[in-house]
């Protein structure tokens, strides 16, 4: 078989710092806001020209926290509760014989500050550092396909998911301001149930944490309800 080398572009500088707590696919936290770094042998504004032409774009990427870790040709997808087994191509699992991912995202503007290039994104869905090995603009009349189906996934993932902040959490986010948007953004990414399948189905009160930004963020679930307890800089 031919091998292939492929080198970033360029790295994704995001607020998920660890996969927990990341949406199962893009654009489900409009919130989430993103840069795109582009690496030295690409850091020329005639790579991007005509770009913001375009809302959206396909960015192509490598799974680099789990691509070492080999492929399955059966994985459990998580819209299925991991009870239920598909083929790993007839899913978008991390777990790919290439390690390659692909997302839509929305193109919020183009940076070049100091001799550096980058877009501004959002509605991401990609680990910070990430490595994109692509960029393809997004084309409405040919990539929305309104007739198309798809599967055990043919529907926006829903829950019933409340969420609410402790008076120190309310506090803390009202007295930071380089993030006007941190309510929402975490609000909908706890909407998500960043839970693992199997603790959803457990009664007693769960307690988690994760950092977005260069936050740490803590909370309990008690059956679907998320209440913020303590918001802290790391």
């Amino acid at each position: 078989m031919d091998n292939y080398q492929i080198v970033p572009i360029g790295n994704i500088e995001s607020p998920y710092k660890q996969k927990f707590a990341i949406p199962r696919q893009p654009r489900l936290v409009p919130q989430a806001k993103a840069r795109l770094i582009f690496t030295k042998d690409f850091n020329r504004e005639e790579f991007v020209r005509g770009i913001d032409e375009f809302s959206h774009l396909w960015l192509l990427f490598r799974f680099h926290e789990t691509a070492d870790k080999g492929y399955s040709a059966l994985v459990r997808p998580p819209r299925l509760g991991g009870n239920e087994k598909k083929g790993v191509f007839a899913t978008r699992a991390t777990f790919r014989p290439n390690g390659i991912g692909m997302s839509a995202v929305k193109l919020e503007s183009i940076e070049y500050k100091n001799g550096q290039l980058a877009l501004q994104l959002s509605g991401i869905d990609l680990l910070d550092g990430t490595p994109i090995i692509d960029i393809k603009p997004y084309l409405p009349y040919s990539d929305a396909m309104t007739d198309a189906s798809a599967g055990f996934a043919d529907t926006r993932p829903e829950t019933q998911m409340t969420v609410a902040f402790s008076e120190q959490a309310d506090s803390y986010i009202s007295q930071q301001q380089q993030y006007p948007e941190l309510r929402a953004f975490i609000t909908n990414v706890l909407k998500q149930d960043p839970r693992p399948a199997y603790k959803k189905q457990k009664q007693q009160t769960q307690f988690y944490g994760m950092t977005l930004y260069d936050f740490n963020i803590r909370w309990q679930v008690d059956e679907n309800h998320n209440q913020v307890i303590e918001i802290s800089k790391q």
